[in-house]
């Protein structure tokens, strides 16, 4: 993930009644096909969409990707239950509001579990949910032997030191610009947001049913083949569940849109130019 910004990508802010969000928003210069809304993962942030963006301006779709409350850019306060799935989803709402339109909302792995409680809260504001790399409930035991690890480090670490202990447990083959940028993403991380969004993947119930329920919101399921966060058997069960577009990406781990950025760009677009051409009494 790289901090260059590509001349087609504006960085913005979304001010709302519940607090102004870092963004990125990226727009095509002729007719535009839809507004859609990206939520990044934990500890990620919008910039994880930076490579995305140019392909989905490309499509005809205007695309905000934006941080959550105490992620990167966007301030967050000492409160916890300001990073609770609950709190997050209000401002996910805010959001939507803020950018004036209906969109196609797009969640990667936490950022789905946050998306899909905003959509149970009130799909109005939404055209379709993508979940990206999104399980039905808490995280695969891997990950959460790392998210254990993290939150327990959280507690009496500061972040400069826990990411010197990241890197020693698990070197990178970033470049050294690379992990610069990485760092001061982190630095830049409320640690409440982890320890709380940490608990909430630890813990979080399949909410499959619920989802499944609200008939008239179209779904997606996309993720790669060799997914580490979640199985991919169990991601497929999800979207099987939940009468999903399915989307599986050959040799792609847990991050197709930085993986694979032109093909996540064509299966997000192929899903929502299909919605277009359907009535909605039809779906």
């Amino acid at each position: 993930m790289s901090r260059h910004t590509p001349l087609t990508v504006l960085r913005t802010t979304l001010r709302t009644p519940r607090g102004d969000f870092a963004a990125l928003e990226s727009a095509p210069t002729a007719e535009v096909r839809g507004t859609a809304m990206l939520l990044p993962g934990y500890t990620k942030g919008k910039d994880d969409f930076l490579a995305l963006l140019p392909y989905l301006r490309d499509a005809g779709y205007r695309a905000v990707a934006v941080d959550g409350r105490g992620q990167d850019e966007t301030a967050g306060p000492a409160d916890e239950a300001a990073y609770r799935y609950e709190a997050l989803a209000a401002d996910v709402l805010a959001q939507a509001e803020a950018i004036g339109t209906r969109v196609p909302l797009v969640g990667h792995s936490m950022g789905g579990q946050v998306a899909r409680a905003a959509v149970l809260r009130n799909a109005r504001p939404f055209l379709s949910l993508t979940l990206l790399s999104s399980g039905p409930g808490h995280v695969g035991e891997g990950r959460r032997l790392q998210i254990e690890l993290l939150t327990g480090a959280l507690a009496t670490m500061t972040m400069e030191q826990v990411w010197e202990a990241m890197r020693k447990l698990r070197p990178s083959t970033a470049s050294e610009p690379e992990l610069e940028v990485q760092r001061a993403r982190w630095l830049r991380t409320n640690p409440i947001h982890l320890l709380v969004a940490g608990r909430e993947l630890l813990g979080e119930p399949d909410r499959t049913a619920q989802l499944a329920a609200l008939t008239e919101l179209p779904t997606h399921m996309l993720y790669g083949d060799q997914d580490d966060t979640w199985a991919p058997d169990l991601l497929a069960d999800t979207a099987h569940r939940l009468g999903a577009r399915h989307t599986v990406m050959t040799d792609t781990r847990h991050s197709p849109h930085v993986e694979r950025a032109a093909r996540t760009a064509a299966e997000l677009t192929r899903f929502w130019d299909g919605l277009r051409q359907t009535p909605a009494s039809d779906r």
